[in-house]
């Protein structure tokens, strides 16, 4: 029964998504000016539709993927049925179909930010302080002289601001060298410690394992929400924008990065906003 209700989940979040983004498309080709023959949520054959003026909106059989199909894209269609050349997207001004492209996967910055915003509404946001709540004694940052309570300013140079700048930093980081932590303790002192993780075995497979753990506290209330999605949305972006990054120069390899099989395994994941994790 829980296979039936992930997979449900993982279709029901992967048509939201693929929605949001051909809606991106579909809106900015219409402030264009773009000729639209249809906006389709779904693959295969058709279940319902429905013409408004020129576009057809329609609910198709497979319920993974969409499309918007757009005048230009088809020229032996788009001469058949007469559609005049200035409403072709190849016609249109370079930032005009620069617009169309970008806003596909604009939209979808645009539902995360939405989604972030009424999730800490519902069911509340998180702190997300870069604060050791937790040193696991024997680990490699237990040993290195880490406690509880110890802010994290820096790892190896990199300001930290939020608990998920530290996941993103040892994430980047090599595990075989280490990296260096300087924090602020509670009587106001600092110290830096270099800390090389330990490798430890984890589903039968070797992984690397600090020993810090990072408690996120729950918060209520409208502005604790618009804090969360704020803090929540910067994060992601610098996630996005350095993991490129490390893509480019070789810290990250591809096979790193989540498709529509990551998306499954996530909406298998109980979300919880009062949490502990171990990094």
């Amino acid at each position: 029964m829980s296979i039936i209700i992930n997979l449900i989940a993982f279709i029901v979040i992967l048509s939201i998504i693929v929605a949001f983004h051909e809606f991106g498309h579909f809106l900015f080709a219409k402030i264009c000016g773009v000729y639209v023959y249809e906006y389709a949520i779904g693959m295969g054959p058709k279940l319902f539709s429905k013409k408004i003026g020129e576009t057809e909106y329609s609910i198709r059989a497979i319920p993974i993927g969409g499309f918007c199909q757009l005048a230009g894209e088809d020229l032996d269609e788009d001469d058949h049925k007469k559609v005049p050349k200035n409403r072709r997207l190849q016609n249109k001004t370079p930032f005009q179909r620069f617009l169309i492209m970008v806003f596909g996967p604009m939209n979808n910055f645009i539902l995360a930010v939405v989604v972030l915003f009424f999730l800490a509404i519902i069911w509340g946001g998180s702190t997300m302080n870069p604060t050791v709540t937790q040193v696991e004694k024997g680990s490699a940052a237990y040993e290195a002289g880490l406690r509880k309570g110890d802010e994290v300013l820096t790892i190896n140079n990199h300001k930290i601001i939020t608990s998920d700048d530290i996941s993103l930093y040892l994430a980047v980081s090599n595990p075989k060298k280490g990296s260096t932590f300087k924090v602020e303790h509670n009587d106001g002192t600092y110290d830096t410690y270099h800390i090389k993780p330990k490798k430890v075995k984890v589903e039968g497979k070797d992984t690397y394992r600090y020993g810090i753990g990072v408690e996120q506290k729950k918060t209520t209330g409208l502005v604790n929400a618009f804090l969360y999605t704020y803090k929540k949305t910067v994060s992601m972006f610098k996630q996005m924008f350095i993991t490129v990054g490390y893509l480019f120069t070789g810290g990250i390899k591809l096979s790193q990065l989540s498709g529509p099989v990551g998306i499954y395994l996530v909406s298998q994941e109980r979300l919880e906003v009062l949490q502990i994790y171990y990094i």
